[in-house]
């Protein structure tokens, strides 16, 4: 239970295309993540998915029933908002087993899926209170419990870890990724965070302007990128893009390589240039380089480096780990 499958879906505003045939197969149990630019279209994608928006056109089966004309309470899902979308006047109890409450479910199997869930999440303790005595994490695992008692075929998040401070992304980034391992269950998930989508997903689907760029594991994506656009995309900092012909290079339009892929020294090397700036972060540090060669480029180095800016420095790619595209962005293997 919980495969999802679309076929030619699109959706339109008046004139405006915003989902522009989208063709997608996610498997029982996958963790898929849609990861984009904003207004790209993934969170409009994800409600259609719910029922929450319909299709234009197109087709959604969800277990190999087509859903496209079936109310959102009945297609089998539960979706976390960014939000939390809690009631203030219920307690956590409540406000996790209103839904099954509102199907109908016996008082004690409401109470055994809410006990449940509770634990998994480490919430028993805070049943009895209401959402303004949580705070913001415990909130989002109240509404990640309130879709985990449903026991739905499809989970769906909405940008969940966006309310978060940095501290409570990782350790709800934790809870999400050991949920799915617990549970076995297919989820989707929407986000803008590319650190998010590498770590938890099986699966990234990456859009842009309402249409799919590449879909693959987080290593597929990052190690051989469709296009340009995915390369820039995947990655933190993003891929230097070097115009080919400053390179000498005839059969591609653009060369690509990581930051982490560039080697520095002081003493020679493929690209000389000056330290523009530093970023220490102690794990890391990120330079950032003007070549008259090649232009403005990043260099990520592992651990402490004491370059000062106006420094010359000498950068070289890693064999074998240049990327090259051809005049449409597309990559060139």
């Amino acid at each position: 239970m919980g495969s999802l499958q679309l076929k030619s879906v699109r959706k339109s505003f008046g004139n405006v295309d915003v989902i522009k045939g989208i063709d997608l197969d996610v498997k029982d149990g996958e963790f898929v993540i849609f990861v984009g630019p904003s207004g790209c279209g993934k969170s409009t994608l994800l409600r259609i998915i719910a029922g929450l928006e319909d299709a234009t056109s197109g087709s959604i089966t969800i277990d190999g029933a087509e859903v496209v004309t079936v109310p959102p309470a009945k297609r089998g899902i539960a979706m976390v908002f960014q939000s939390y979308a809690l009631y203030p006047h219920l307690s956590v109890k409540d406000n996790m087993g209103l839904g099954l409450k509102q199907a109908g479910a016996p008082k004690e199997e409401i109470e055994k899926r809410v006990s449940k869930a509770s634990a998994m999440l480490s919430l028993e303790k805070y049943l009895a209170r209401r959402p303004a005595e949580l705070s913001g994490g415990q909130r989002q695992r109240v509404a990640i419990g309130r879709a985990i008692v449903r026991e739905p075929k499809l989970f769906l998040f909405d940008e969940p870890l966006s309310n978060l401070d940095a501290a409570l992304r990782v350790n709800t980034r934790l809870e999400i990724a050991r949920l799915h391992r617990e549970l076995k269950a297919t989820m989707i998930y929407v986000t803008h965070d590319q650190v998010e989508a590498m770590t938890l997903a099986d699966k990234i689907v990456v859009l842009d302007a309402g249409v799919i760029q590449q879909v693959g594991s987080p290593m597929e994506l990052y190690n051989r990128p469709a296009n340009l656009f995915v390369a820039g995309f995947i990655g933190s900092p993003g891929m230097n893009f070097i115009d080919a012909e400053r390179l000498g290079v005839s059969d591609a339009k653009t060369v690509g390589v990581r930051p982490e892929h560039l080697t520095l020294s002081r003493e020679g090397g493929e690209w000389q240039g000056k330290v523009v700036h530093v970023e220490h972060l102690g794990a890391d540090t990120i330079v950032y380089v003007e070549s008259d060669k090649v232009g403005s480029f990043t260099v990520r180095l592992f651990g402490e480096h004491h370059y000062e800016v106006g420094d010359t420095v000498y950068a070289t790619p890693a064999a074998g780990q240049t990327h090259r595209f051809d005049a449409e962005g597309r990559a060139i293997r």
